[in-house]
């Protein structure tokens, strides 16, 4: 059997939005992501860039309208932060929409919310990795 691609870091995350201006300072104000170049592709976008990974946003008028209940356990991004509490707070103050989760046996507390075309986002203070043995 052939070994595992040679994968060395995530380079970006795709995400197809319905209102490219709502999108764009979702992740520039609330997430803290700036915008850099996009090549001269024939339909509309946006790249940003932060944390070591850029977000390609591609402009679409198709597709379904965008969800709006806040799942657990649905298909998300999620982003490491050192303060909960903080996050938290500067939600409430965005005016967006969470819900908490408590992990058991973890101490870890998971915020999810979604951006403005109904993709979840996990936000949480996350311990390092443990191996099975």
């Amino acid at each position: 059997m052939p070994g595992p691609l040679p994968i060395e870091s995530v380079n970006h995350i795709a995400r197809v939005t319905h209102d490219l201006d709502a999108s764009l300072a979702f992740y520039r104000d609330v997430l803290g992501f700036q915008q850099i170049w996009r090549p001269g592709f024939a339909f509309p976008g946006a790249w940003l860039f932060n944390y070591n990974v850029q977000i390609h946003l591609i402009a679409t008028a198709t597709g379904d309208p965008p969800t709006r209940d806040i799942g657990l356990r649905a298909d998300h991004v999620a982003f490491h932060v050192r303060d909960t509490d903080e996050v938290e707070r500067l939600l409430d103050e965005h005016n967006i929409k969470f819900r908490k989760n408590e992990v058991p046996d973890t101490g870890v507390t998971q915020l999810f919310f979604l951006d403005p075309d109904g993709n979840h986002i996990e936000i949480g203070a996350y311990p390092p990795a443990k191996d099975l043995d």
